[in-house]
């Protein structure tokens, strides 16, 4: 197959020309190496892989597979066990290319292209709890777990600064953590803890919002020419259905696509 010669944005004012020079920026490698952060359900975020080995699975696999072929590019997938581990990573050269929630600390260490997803973050409760309401995870003695270094996790604290707050390495901890009866509430995004509440049992997410923000494309810090490739590429995926077909695809029916445009 003949390596395209552009990146054409139905939302974009100006189409992303693809020349040797962008590819050498976006993947030094000469092989597109995207991260994907690994959990034990789907999210706009999070793949899946069947144990212990097989292929990963997800929305971001599926929107690397064909940013890899938009660019001619092969891909490599590195995984992760969060984003959190993903953006203290940016400058080590592990990967090309990230899929983010996006906060200001996180901006201080990538560069954020479009945005593709708008991401609700809450907490899901086990049975019996006496939170209702994000106010009442506020509290002296409440032991909220989230990712580590995640754009929820640092949401939490400001929203719950007299809770404890307990990191963990990937969603899997933070299910591990409640089952153990070490954690009170889990913070995540609401895709994420839909697909968790089945695994304990009588668990319940709130209806509020502690965190809106927005999930985006990234690349390392000083890559200008690979931000603005990949920024038309995540328009061009909006704009011709695929971020809905995907989301539709992984069971996130409820997840939002995020407008044309919209800046992380």
């Amino acid at each position: 197959m003949p390596m395209p010669d552009r990146i054409v944005t139905s939302a974009a004012a100006e189409d992303i020309p693809i020349s040797p020079a962008v590819l050498e920026e976006l993947a030094p490698t000469r092989r597109l190496r995207v991260a994907v952060p690994i959990s034990l359900t789907p999210s706009a975020v999070y793949a899946v892989r069947d144990y212990p080995t097989g292929p990963l699975r997800g929305v971001t696999v599926a929107l690397a597979e064909a940013l890899a072929a938009a660019t001619g590019l092969p891909l490599d997938l590195v995984a992760f066990r969060g984003t959190g581990e993903i953006q203290m990573t940016a400058e080590s050269g592990r990967w090309d290319v990230a899929f983010l929630p996006a906060d200001e600390e996180r901006r201080a260490l990538v560069d954020f292209g479009s945005a593709y997803h708008i991401l609700q973050s809450t907490y899901l409760v086990p049975v019996g709890s006496r939170i209702k309401c994000v106010a009442d995870a506020d509290a002296p003695g409440v032991r909220i777990t989230a990712v580590r270094d995640s754009a929820t996790l640092r949401a939490s604290m400001r929203a719950a600064p007299r809770a404890t707050h307990l990191a963990v390495d990937s969603p899997d901890d933070a299910v591990a953590m409640m089952h153990g009866g070490n954690a009170d509430a889990i913070a995540m995004g609401r895709e994420s803890l839909l697909g968790m509440a089945p695994e304990i049992a009588g668990s319940r997410i709130l209806d509020e919002y502690f965190l809106t923000t927005t999930t985006a494309v990234a690349v390392p810090k000083g890559r200008p020419r690979a931000r603005a490739l990949v920024a038309a590429f995540v328009e061009e995926a909006k704009a011709s259905g695929l971020v809905r077909r995907v989301f539709d695809r992984f069971g996130l029916v409820s997840a939002l696509v995020a407008p044309p445009g919209a800046a992380p």
